[in-house]
């Protein structure tokens, strides 16, 4: 009779596929680049003291000053419609048909002041809440645009031409209207990856409150900073003269102008004021810029990243760039 010995335990360093693999973390990255500080500090030094850093500097603190408090008001408007309205609150204030919420969804941008830094984690929300892509989409591009305070802004950054101020809110409209049915007729759903929520539903209203808030502001405020961080060293890299160079010329300074819009990544209240100082360009040039850049900018597009995806970030942003360019520059040609 043959006896079966008993099985030896595998060690506890193996996985049950084989030995763990040391990896790289946080940690590990943080020892190096403090081992890498001691080292250097001397040219480390001498780089943060020249003008180059200082403007990097100035430009990031500025882009997160500007759009922190609106991300936060963004994110707070989020927690309350993830949790305190009611899934049926939707069903009844749109429209049923997707084609018609869509544009249902651009005008109610109109009475909220918020910028793009909040309509990202908002949009976020109202599509866990059963609202369409497509229309979430269009109240995303809009709210930035079309609110009270950056019409107002615009109507004082341009005295004396109020036809930049309807047209911000028209073409601003018709981008967001546009690229909410584009989403209807092409977009696919697994497109969109909306991130790992806590389950709120077993926690208290205000437990959930404070988790949806915490959630938001982790992981949206991550990406803000990475687009400011970018928005700056664009900032840096990016002669002036090269601007200079293409304002004669129609149609390259409007697409100049489009592109610094995405660069520059300046708050929706704001950004009228940088536009009116542009005056060696034309203003169809300067409402390309009104428009892109409240709907496609760095730190828009590093948010859109962190809340949607990758894969929507990646095809949303470039056609939502063509179409507000090219919207800007047909009503420029007939009203300007």
């Amino acid at each position: 009779m043959t006896t079966v010995s008993p099985t030896r335990p595998r060690p506890a360093e193996e996985a049950p596929d084989g030995p763990r693999r040391w990896r790289v973390g946080s940690v590990e990255v943080l020892a190096v680049l403090l081992v890498l500080l001691v080292l250097f500090r001397t040219q480390v030094a001498d780089l943060i003291n020249g003008p180059r850093i200082s403007t990097w500097t100035t430009v990031f603190v500025s882009v997160m000053v500007q759009a922190t408090p609106f991300l936060v008001f963004g994110v707070v408007l989020s927690a309350v419609i993830a949790v305190f309205v009611p899934r049926s609150f939707w069903a009844k204030a749109l429209p049923k048909h997707p084609a018609l919420a869509v544009p249902v969804a651009s005008c109610a941008g109109v009475v909220l002041p918020g910028c793009e830094c909040g309509s990202v984690p908002i949009a976020g929300s109202l599509m866990r809440r059963g609202v369409t892509p497509a229309a979430a989409l269009a109240f995303l591009l809009a709210a930035p645009a079309v609110n009270p305070i950056v019409l107002t802004a615009t109507a004082v950054a341009f005295p004396g031409r109020p036809q930049m101020v309807v047209l911000r809110a028209i073409g601003s409209l018709i981008v967001a209207t546009g690229m909410g049915w584009l989403w209807l007729r092409l977009g696919k759903a697994d497109w969109i990856k909306l991130p790992h929520r806590p389950e709120l539903d077993d926690l208290s209203k205000s437990r959930a409150f404070w988790a949806s808030c915490r959630h938001d502001i982790i992981h949206a405020g991550g990406f803000l900073a990475l687009g400011a961080g970018a928005a700056a060293t664009i900032n840096v890299l990016v002669p002036e003269k090269w601007l200079l160079a293409v304002a004669q010329r129609p149609v390259l300074s409007v697409l100049a102008l489009a592109v610094l819009a995405v660069l520059l990544s300046i708050c929706s209240e704001a950004d009228a004021f940088v536009a009116a100082s542009l005056s060696q360009f034309s203003l169809t040039a300067r409402l390309a810029f009104l428009l892109v850049g409240p709907m496609v900018d760095l730190k828009l597009i590093s948010m859109q990243a962190g809340v949607f995806g990758r894969r929507f970030a990646t095809r949303f942003a470039p056609a939502t760039f063509v179409m507000a360019t090219g919207v800007a520059g047909l009503l420029g040609v007939v009203f300007l």
